[in-house]
């Protein structure tokens, strides 16, 4: 009689830990990080929207800066105020810039830093 041998199938103790332990890490980035790539997403949204604006087209540096500290709160952006702003004209267009980086405490010492940036004009 022929035994055949069959062969062990599934995942092992070690493999099921390791998978966890990177799971849990990839979840603990995602979980600290959401919050300044929404922040992000929502300055985007807000320079954007300014530079169509016709009423602040024809208003000054001042005027601009001062619209965004008065949107800023709504979107709760706590990163940038008006004056952190490069405002520049290019092609009777405004351009509204914006850069700042950003560090995300991960555990102890352990920090990640994000630079952030963007304009009206980036698609």
């Amino acid at each position: 009689m022929i035994r055949v041998k069959k062969l062990q199938r599934g995942i092992s103790l070690g493999g099921l830990l390791m998978a966890c332990i990177l799971l849990g890490v990839v979840a603990m980035l995602g979980m600290k990080v959401t919050p300044d790539v929404l922040e992000y997403f929502a300055i985007q949204k807000i320079i954007k929207s300014m530079a169509q604006e016709p009423g602040l087209k024809e208003g000054g540096v001042s005027e601009i800066r001062k619209a965004f500290d008065k949107r800023a709160p709504i979107d709760r952006v706590e990163s940038i105020k008006g004056v952190d702003l490069d405002i520049s004209k290019e092609e009777e267009q405004i351009v509204i810039a914006f850069a700042y980086p950003k560090k995300v405490p991960l555990f102890g010492n352990v920090s990640l830093l994000i630079d952030f940036e963007g304009s009206s004009t980036t698609q």
